[in-house]
Parts: structure tokens; C-alpha cells; sequence
């Protein structure tokens, strides 16, 4: 499965890229997160309590964050479990200096499902998986107009 769009964010592309490349920041961009760690420079582990009927309990979810090219691309890999459940998901975000801010091109590609996601239809992933990326990009702004305000 494959999501992707574009995003228009009013900051530079620099400013965008530092923050998009940094665990902390990203850490603070997810609801519903009842924890948030940072086992490494380039890693962040999540403990969140999905809102989607079909994953009950709560979710650990890990992001390597690769930060590509500087002020323009950065890429992570994202793993998540659950009781009886796991998935795998590759992201990538191009930022493009417009005469507004960035354009940030992002694209999200569900690589593995295993368990009990297997038996979930693939049309319930797909909404539940859009309407994560869309709540996550609008947090991200949010996030940015506070952070470089």
C-alpha cells in the first residue's frame, strides 16, 4: 500500500528539514503517545494508543530516522507491534523552496502487515492509515508555528 501528497508549510526548508530530521521534535508531533524515548541520535521509540478499533491495547512503535540531503530529503523506517499484530512502513518527505515557505512531497508505503493485521480488510488500513498521516502532518505544523514563531 502506498500514501502520498504534498504539503505547503510556511517555514524555510532548512528550518523544515532540521526539524523533520530530529527525534525530539517528531516525538512531539504524535498523539495519543503515552510515552516518547530517544534511544539514539537518529531513533525514537513510541508507546501510543492507536485510535483505530482494530489494534487494541497499545502500540510500540519505532522510527530510524536516515536525514538524506540536507535541506531537502529525509527518509525513515518505521516498525510498529502490538499484541498479535506488527507492521512495517518506509516514509519520505522532498522539501522544495517555494515563494510561500516548502513544499514538502511525502510518501508512505506500507511494506509489511503481519498477525492479526493480515485478517483486517485492506480498505479499513488504508482509511485508518490516512487519517494517521493527515492528523501527523497537521500536528507537524502546528508544532512548527510554536517552535519558530
Amino acid at each position: 500500500m502506498q500514501f502520498e501528497g504534498k504539503i505547503t508549510l510556511v517555514q524555510d526548508s532548512e528550518t523544515c528539514w532540521t526539524k523533520l530530521s530530529d527525534p525530539g521534535f517528531l516525538g512531539r508531533c504524535i498523539s495519543n503517545a503515552e510515552s516518547v524515548s530517544q534511544p539514539g541520535p537518529n531513533k525514537i521509540q513510541i508507546k501510543l494508543r492507536p485510535g483505530v478499533s482494530f489494534v487494541r491495547g497499545t502500540l510500540d512503535v519505532n522510527i530510524q530516522i536516515e536525514k538524506g540531503e540536507l535541506g531537502k530529503s529525509v527518509r525513515y523506517s518505521i516498525h510498529s507491534r502490538a499484541i498479535g499484530s506488527t507492521s512495517d512502513a518506509a516514509a519520505s518527505v522532498q522539501l522544495e523552496p517555494t515563494s510561500l515557505g516548502t513544499e514538502v512531497r511525502w510518501t508512505v508505503i506500507i511494506k509489511t502487515l503481519g498477525g492479526l493485521l493480515k485478517a483486517v480488510p485492506q480498505g479499513l488500513i488504508k482509511a485508518s492509515a490516512q487519517k494517521v498521516i493527515t492528523d501527523i502532518w497537521s500536528a507537524v505544523e502546528r508544532q512548527l508555528g510554536l517552535e519558530t514563531a
